[in-house]
């Protein structure tokens, strides 16, 4: 009896992590939307700062200017980051082959198969932690307008 709850559970999870996953269409899509988003809102916020600061044309144009510099210098940090962070996941992923390995040659296959099941299990709750905190941390759109 135990068998077959366990066997449904894992198959209505399997079908609900299937449900769960984007084209990359949607990606795109969703990328494209918060990008729009993105820009809607600082020029909503140099908007707010030339109504707040009494700002001129010039100095609207300036600041403009310097955020434009600084979204420039942050993306290229970034990419130049990405090279380190690519570096850093292959060196992990070397290293959790050498476990992988380590604890073959040391389990029996039975102990083998049940130690990695455990850890599947135990990353997959970790992603569902990290997926509810994510919805956590969003605020609930309630269509009324934000107070600031």
């Amino acid at each position: 009896m135990k068998k077959l709850v366990l066997a449904i559970a894992l198959i209505g999870m399997g079908s609900f992590a299937m449900a769960q996953q984007t084209t990359p269409q949607d990606r795109e899509a969703r990328r494209a939307e918060m990008q729009q988003k993105m820009q809607q809102r600082e020029q909503d916020h140099l908007a707010q700062m030339q109504k707040d600061l009494n700002l001129n044309q010039s100095q609207v144009a300036q600041i403009k200017a310097l955020q434009d510099k600084r979204k420039a210098e942050m993306k290229a940090e970034f990419a130049k980051n990405k090279e380190m962070r690519q570096a850093k996941m292959e060196e992990m992923k070397a290293k959790r082959a050498q476990m992988d390995a380590d604890m073959k040659r040391i389990l029996s296959p039975q102990q083998y198969d049940k130690w990695q099941a455990d850890r599947d299990a135990k990353m997959e709750q970790r992603k569902m932690a990290m997926k509810e905190r994510r919805m956590m941390k969003k605020p609930m759109n309630t269509g009324a307008p934000e107070a600031k």
